[in-house]
């Protein structure tokens, strides 16, 4: 049997299909049981897919090698040391907003449920004061969703300070900030401020007491603000332990933050969560990959037998697809 490279996936194949040199059909037919499957075997000498590997040892190197190099920009580390130090959230949203602020009250709660079936949200930050409401968070990547997350966050902030009978007045001024590394807006800016204004006559403002920020660390050398700046460039540069009092606290801070080891065990846990939900997802996607790609074959008149042995799919699955192809047909 005869190895072959199918260009759509790199993969190698060397299913009964491809026994023969691979014309432009099979090429874009490529068979993810065969990637999954055989050339796997191929590679390992036959060991299973789910069987130990030394990937399991790397990712736990990896997240040891990531815990010890976190920053104040990963957002696990922002959130224990602004949720454990109060007076440090506080003098860095007078910081970021340039008011003095007399006191915040720290939200307790990991995450907040709307309302049964709506979809909950965790926040960074959450504080209030006497007359306003923050939401700060930290935002290492654009995830293309920072707009409409700020104003889902905001509404939050609304629903959670407004109680049944409230009048609409005793809504807090609302201030909802994102620290980004990259330039999600791309245009150069070390801030971009948002409140609401008439289209037709800018000087018009809404006045609804609503605020978004979002402050560009890729940016800092651009911000006049030289506090501002000390915080940004912090944020933008690892091994930087601070140019003023207030950055060399936070870096004390983090640095504090990794010796704790409950936190340190948190930390691992959540991004092994995350790394099996991925997982999940990538297999998810491959089964699909491969129904889609028996489908095809089926059409062609393939058997079921070869199409399960290439694509890694079990037969009774092949056998109820080629039934709804032929109910539809």
């Amino acid at each position: 049997m005869q190895l072959y490279i199918c260009k759509k996936s790199g993969s190698k194949c060397i299913c009964k299909m491809h026994s023969s040199p691979p014309n432009f059909l099979y090429e874009e037919l490529a068979c993810v049981g065969c990637y999954a499957m055989a050339s796997f075997i191929q590679n390992t000498g036959g060991l299973k897919m789910n069987q130990p590997t030394n990937d399991n040892k790397n990712d736990e190197l990896n997240l040891e090698t990531k815990w010890k190099n976190a920053t104040i920009a990963n957002n696990f580390i922002f959130y224990k040391v602004m949720h454990n130090n109060p007076d440090v959230c506080k003098e860095l949203l007078e910081i970021l907003l340039q008011i003095k602020i007399d006191h915040i009250t720290m939200h307790t709660e990991e995450s907040i449920e709307v309302d049964y079936g709506k979809k909950g949200v965790r926040l960074d930050v959450y504080a209030v004061g006497s007359t306003q409401a923050y939401n700060l968070e930290m935002q290492a990547t654009d995830d293309g969703e920072l707009p409409e997350r700020s104003r889902y966050y905001q509404g939050i902030l609304d629903v959670q300070e407004l109680n049944e009978g409230d009048d609409y007045e005793n809504l807090k001024d609302s201030y909802v900030i994102f620290i980004c590394v990259p330039d999600i807006f791309k245009k150069g800016l070390a801030k971009y401020t948002f409140e609401n204004l008439c289209l037709e006559n800018p000087e018009i403002k809404l006045n609804d007491r609503a605020y978004k920020y979002f402050f560009i660390a890729s940016n800092y050398d651009k911000m006049l603000d030289e506090r501002q700046k000390a915080f940004l460039e912090l944020v933008m540069t690892p091994n930087l332990k601070g140019t003023n009092s207030f950055t060399e606290k936070i870096s004390r801070l983090v640095e504090e933050a990794k010796q704790n080891s409950r936190w340190r065990k948190q930390f691992m846990d959540l991004e092994r969560e995350k790394a099996r939900k991925f997982r999940e997802g990538k297999a998810e996607g491959i089964k699909e990959k491969a129904e889609e790609s028996a489908i095809a074959w089926l059409r062609r008149g393939t058997h079921p037998e070869d199409i399960a042995e290439c694509e890694g799919l079990p037969l009774e699955r092949v056998l109820e697809l080629k039934k709804s192809l032929n109910n539809k047909a």
